[in-house]
């Protein structure tokens, strides 16, 4: 039997069903969601919580001409579903399908491209100023879940929009409250009447007959937002200037549908309320929706995920152990982290020293700040962050650590390729925007003792130290004992060769690069530090060499590599420099090991430049050589 959802092809066909039938969509929509993401993996948890709130959305508003703003993004499957994409579905987060998240050049449907916390009302306020320029009567709609919204852009957003009274629509979708059935009953009810057209034709018409009586005036809103107060939690958007409804239950279309569709009528901020549960309609992801927030390829009867075991542990893994090792031996050290507990390795550094963790919340500019004023006072913080969220506390990682030369240690994961996240997540621009900062500690480890001692390193460090890696399996630790610091700026041979080629290896290519030195007897150098480098064994190979090959996994312009090209220039060195990496553009979506080997950071990669043949990201300037 044909599924109703086979019939949907855009939401102009789910707008022509009648009401009653969008619960069977509901179903139909969670039904293709467990059984293609048991296939190819992906954002689930978030997905199955949306359901019935994408439908809402589409069915009261006239999409795409009404513009949908999804915040981050990973929620937003059913919205790729409902607008044309679903035979395509099963290409999702691979190299060349659809992306994981809304993305401009996709569909008409997905207005802004996101990835990142927090963008939605900014963007969203945006298009609403827009379509008031031109007198284009049409909506502009942010939705935006609660963890989302403790991030500061997104409340300079709300501000903005409150004082501009833009025609600005935003759904705030709650995924961690609660709706007790006492205040849930009057809420509703409530929530009915404060979005409906005669409440607020009433209120306008008051306003007006009060004009003239100001202190009146004052005393009606004073009591209106009192009454309001004692039955909804939306006084401070009501502050803000928002016409706040809620809390809602997000899964009862009866609820949702008619409440969108007075709060579509309406003009200036709203902000709707919606309380969701991720993971409703599946067992294993309601009782778990951290675990199934972003899953492998699982069964779908058990919920039991389809990892690959074995083999070397992660980056991630090393660097969790590792802190636990060095907290234990320095009451000093302390772990802060945006909202990635899990992502970052920090789960049991949470459980066995939760006084010295710090989960702050989607918030990276006040996390590193944070960490500033806590080494301010003698301790050792150190930073768990993704590169690409790194990006977005520049500003304070300058002026607020690296300034004032405090000891904050950044341990930097997803560095380089992340994978099925794509462009949106991508690690290929840190060393980049790290190089330009003056007094910088720079490392990239090879294997697990690297990033062991590295951090040791880092927290002992007099000064801001960041220690990057990707989202890759360590090559294992084969050193016992205690971390100890390395020498700041020393790089290691690994394999002397007498052939005129020396591979400067920054991160975790010694494998493939000495696998690939082995027919022309290449050197092979663990370089270790971007920032200094190793001035005297650079001057050596130099002199040893012919020409220097350095492999990174950074876009190659600003990376590693033109660090040492500058260092060959200002130090008058003869000898040819070549650059494996990532060239000078976004990577795209895919595997890993894909990725790798179309950029030439394998084995085959390195050994074709090697051989005079081709080097596949070559920098533009060393083109010809």
């Amino acid at each position: 039997m044909p599924r109703l959802l086979d019939t949907i092809h855009s939401p102009a066909d789910l707008r022509a069903l009648d009401a009653d039938r969008l619960p069977e969509v509901a179903e139909d929509l969670r039904a293709f969601l467990l059984d293609a993401l048991s296939r190819t993996g992906g954002h689930l948890g978030a997905n199955l919580g949306t359901v019935e709130l994408t439908l809402a959305l589409h069915y009261c508003l006239d999409t795409p001409d009404d513009r949908l703003v999804w915040d981050v993004g990973h929620q937003a499957y059913n919205h790729k579903l409902l607008t044309g994409r679903r035979e395509r579905f099963a290409t999702i987060r691979k190299q060349g399908g659809l992306s994981g998240f809304p993305k401009r050049g996709e569909s008409p449907f997905d207005t802004f491209g996101v990835g990142h916390a927090s963008t939605s009302i900014s963007a969203a306020l945006g298009m609403a100023q827009a379509a008031a320029a031109r007198g284009e009567d049409r909506q502009a709609a942010a939705i935006i879940g609660d963890g989302a919204m403790t991030a500061g852009m997104a409340f300079e957003a709300l501000n903005h929009a409150g004082h501009l009274g833009a025609n600005l629509m935003v759904v705030l979708n709650d995924n961690e409250m609660s709706i007790s059935e006492n205040v849930g009953a009057l809420s509703k009810r409530f929530s009915r009447l404060i979005a409906g057209r005669w409440y607020n034709r009433m209120r306008d018409n008051a306003d007006r007959a009060l004009a003239r009586v100001p202190a009146a005036r004052d005393f009606a809103r004073r009591a209106e937002e009192h009454v309001k107060g004692m039955v909804t939690p939306g006084t401070l958007f009501e502050e803000l200037g928002f016409n706040y409804v809620g809390p809602i239950d997000g899964h009862n279309l009866d609820e949702l549908l008619p409440i969108l569709r007075n709060l579509r009528a309406l003009d200036g901020p709203r902000l709707l309320h919606v309380v969701t549960r991720k993971g409703k309609g599946w067992e294993p992801a309601e009782s778990d929706p951290i675990k199934y927030h972003g899953v492998a390829p699982f069964d779908p009867r058990t919920g039991t995920m389809h990892k690959a075991g074995g083999g070397a542990p992660a980056f991630t893994q090393v660097f969790g152990d590792a802190l636990m090792e060095l907290a234990d031996a320095d009451p000093e050290v302390m772990a802060i982290t945006p909202a990635m507990r899990e992502g970052s390795g920090l789960v049991e550094f949470q459980e066995r020293f939760p006084e010295r963790f710090f989960d702050v919340g989607i918030a990276e500019q006040h996390a590193l700040t944070f960490a500033a004023g806590l080494a301010c006072e003698g301790y050792r913080p150190v930073v768990a962050i993704y590169s690409t969220f790194l990006q977005r506390a520049y500003d304070q990682l300058i002026h607020d650590i690296a300034l004032q030369g405090l000891p904050v240690t950044f341990a930097i994961d997803r560095a380089g390729i992340v994978g099925p996240d794509g462009p949106t997540h991508g690690g290929n621009l840190d060393l980049s925007y790290l190089r330009a900062v003056p007094d910088l500690l720079i490392m990239t480890p090879a294997d697990a003792d690297d990033l062991r001692r590295m951090l040791a390193t880092g927290v002992t460090h007099d000064g801001p130290a960041a220690v990057r890696y990707p989202k890759a399996r360590a090559a294992e630790a084969t050193e016992a004992g205690p971390a100890r610091p390395l020498e700041v700026g020393r790089a290691t041979v690994v394999r002397a060769g007498a052939g005129d080629d020396a591979v400067l290896v920054f991160g975790p290519f010694l494998e493939p690069a000495l696998a690939a030195a082995e027919a022309m007897d290449a050197t092979v150098v663990n370089m270790r530090f971007v920032k200094p480098l190793d001035a005297t064994l650079l001057g050596e190979l130099a002199g040893r060499h012919g020409r220097l090959i350095t492999v990174e996994e950074n876009n190659l312009a600003g990376g590693a590599g033109e660090a040492v090209r500058g260092h060959v220039a200002s130090h008058g060195l003869e000898v040819e420099v070549l650059t494996l990496g990532l060239p000078d553009t976004f990577i795209p979506q895919g595997e890993r090991t894909d990725l790798l080997a179309d950029y030439g950071l394998d084995t085959a990669g390195i050994a074709a430049c090697l051989r005079r043949e081709t080097c596949a990201a070559v920098a533009p300037d060393a083109a010809g050589q």
